[in-house]
């Protein structure tokens, strides 16, 4: 089957551009439909690691994405999700051996959470819901929104946890903690899990306060 969504001008003939905001905002993947938050509370410690496991997603869930939208046309439907899986899987193991060559203190840090991305709710729901019934190019975008929604979420987490955390964004030093001589009592419970749940709950309460998620005009109009 041919990629005629895209054949009518536009970013896939309109849809290329409601796929985009729809990932990125309407129904952000964390923020919204409050996907993915294992990896959301475990791996944000640090604006580093919340940047490279959201840079792993992304490439897992464009890849699979793609791949699951170009074969739904012959594979078996009793087996489809078996095929998703091991799609899923290709990508997720692609990365982490790129991770382990290239930045493996990283891996290390991150540990078992990149393999994880292949029971991500985000990835298989995407693959199943949206490129199981959609063309290849489509189905990347909303990949790759998803996976910039999703990136926003973590890395804005991974920010506060960082700064308040440890007086440090990147690994370098911000403001100095009163351990190190300076003036900043560290803030030891953003670095442990509860600082990931109370950023994470703001930041959804934020999201959802700008979107008017919650706006009884909206509820009762829509």
């Amino acid at each position: 089957m041919s990629d005629n969504h895209c054949n009518h001008g536009g970013l896939c003939g309109g849809k290329g551009k409601e796929t985009l905001k729809a990932g990125v905002w309407i129904t952000n993947p964390v923020a919204i439909q409050v996907l993915g938050i294992c990896s959301a509370l475990a791996v944000t410690t640090t604006l580093m690691n919340s940047l490279v496991m959201s840079i792993a997603l992304t490439f897992v869930c464009v890849g699979s994405n793609l791949f699951v939208s170009l074969l739904r046309d012959i594979t078996p439907r009793r087996i489809r999700m078996i095929a998703e899986v091991a799609i899923i899987a290709t990508f997720v193991i692609v990365f982490d051996l790129l991770l382990k060559a290239f930045y493996f203190e990283m891996s290390e840090q991150l540990g078992p959470y990149v393999g994880l991305i292949i029971t991500n709710c985000i990835v298989m729901g995407r693959a199943e819901a949206f490129a199981l019934q959609n063309p290849p190019t489509v189905s990347m975008l909303d990949g790759l929104a998803n996976g910039v929604g999703y990136t926003i979420v973590l890395c804005a987490v991974g920010f506060f946890r960082e700064l308040f955390g440890a007086g440090q964004l990147f690994g370098i030093t911000i403001w100095r903690t009163v351990a190190d001589g300076g003036w900043y009592p560290q803030n030891v419970v953003m670095i442990l899990a509860p600082g990931a749940f109370i950023s994470l709950g703001f930041l959804i309460a934020l999201y959802n306060w700008l979107s008017g998620a919650n706006d009884p005009d909206k509820e009762a109009a829509s």
